[in-house]
This record gives C-alpha cells, sequence and structure tokens, in this order.
C-alpha cells in the first residue's frame, strides 16, 4: 500500500534536512521552499536542490516569497538564526511562520497530505517549550476544519530538541548534512566565523559527530 503524502517545509538547512528525513520514514513527500530572497546562486536555494535530488519527493514546489524581504532580517542573516534553530523571540518566529504554514496548508489541501513537517526547534530552556506547544496546537485546530481533512497535523519532531540532539537524531535517520547551509555569507565555502557556521559546529562538536561540511580541511 502507497504511503500518505506530507508536506515538507525545507530551507536547506540542518533542520530542514533531519525533518525531512524524519517524514521520509512514513510518508511519501511534498517538498516546499521558501523563496525570500530571488537572488541567483542563492546558497540555502542550492542545498534544496540537492536535498530534493537526495531525498526524490513525489513533489517539490519553489515558492516565490521575495515580496516579505523588506520585512525580515536579510535572506542570508535569516538563513544563519534558523541553523540549527533561531535564538529570537518565539512570537516572533512564530508569526514569520505563519505565511509558511498557510501555504503549507493550501498545498495539503491540494495533495490530500496527512501531515505538515516542520523543522522547528525551541529546546527545553525557560517557558519556549510551552508557548510553541500551545502555538502549534493551535495551528492545527485551525487547519483540520479548512481542510475538511481530521487527520491533517502539524508535526514539528525537533521541537524539543537541542542542537546537538538533533545533530545525532540525523545521524540516526541518515540526514544528508552535506547537503545542507547553515553560513550566512554566499561563498563557496562556510565561511565558519558567522554566527550560523559557529552555532553548527559548537551542534556537531556536543553531539561528537563528524560534519561532512568540514571536509579534509579539519579531518
Amino acid at each position: 500500500m502507497a504511503k500518505d503524502l506530507a508536506i515538507i517545509l525545507n530551507s536547506g538547512s540542518v533542520n530542514s534536512a533531519v525533518a525531512t528525513a524524519v517524514a521520509a520514514q512514513r510518508y511519501r513527500l511534498v517538498m516546499l521552499y521558501a523563496e525570500l530572497n530571488t537572488q541567483a546562486g542563492s546558497r540555502a536555494r542550492s542545498a534544496y536542490e540537492q536535498q530534493v535530488g537526495h531525498f526524490k519527493p513525489y513533489r517539490d514546489h519553489v515558492l516565490p516569497m521575495d515580496y516579505l524581504a523588506p520585512l525580515s532580517q536579510t535572506s542570508a542573516a535569516s538563513a544563519a538564526a534558523s541553523d540549527p534553530r533561531s535564538r529570537g523571540a518565539l512570537a516572533a518566529q512564530m508569526l514569520e511562520m505563519l505565511t509558511l504554514l498557510a501555504s503549507a496548508a493550501r498545498f495539503a489541501a491540494h495533495y490530500q497530505a496527512s501531515a505538515i513537517y516542520i523543522g522547528l526547534s525551541v529546546g527545553v530552556q525557560g517557558d519556549d517549550l510551552a508557548q510553541a506547544g500551545e502555538y502549534v496546537q493551535i495551528w492545527n485546530e485551525l487547519l483540520q476544519l479548512p481542510c475538511n481533512q481530521a487527520e491533517l497535523e502539524v508535526t514539528t519532531p525537533l521541537l524539543e530538541l537541542e542542537p546537538w540532539q538533533i545533530v545525532e537524531l540525523g545521524y540516526q535517520v541518515a540526514a544528508p548534512f552535506e547537503k545542507t547551509w547553515s553560513c550566512a555569507e554566499e561563498g563557496p565555502e562556510p565561511c565558519w566565523a558567522c554566527r550560523g557556521c559557529r552555532d553548527r559546529e559548537s551542534a556537531f562538536q556536543q553531539a561528537a559527530k563528524p560534519d561532512p561540511l568540514r571536509g579534509a580541511k579539519r579531518q
């Protein structure tokens, strides 16, 4: 029997790769990439396309959303902050995700998907986890009626994980870490100096796992 479909919001990040790999264990995938930066050669977009090649989803779609760029941080800074996780205000993160979630819900209705996967992670510090859980519960309640699918569920498998735990889980589910991008720069190689690179390096070190993007330079 064929697997049900799941919509995956994928930004080319570490979190996206792990969440997509988790979803692929149960579902056929429909991968969505929100194009907030229409600049040609975006490394995040390239990482997404590499992940599409790896997971071979049932369908994939790039959603032009450059109209949102003036309302947010620069695309590079946003990518760095979301990998392994954004450390900004939780409410701001959730508000930013509403547009993406609405688009994902529309695709879920079209494909009659059973789930929407989001690689959101807040860890267990402070009240963020409880607040994020409430947001996700409300999203689920809002989506089930208009989509006319009682079983449709917003799934956040990484929600309470720390960055190093996400890396550890990624190794367990064979996430393609070599096809991810965390750097705030658009160079041919990660800079390993920006916050995105430093957070990524810390996560792999704490998990005691090799980062394939390091290659031979640090091995």
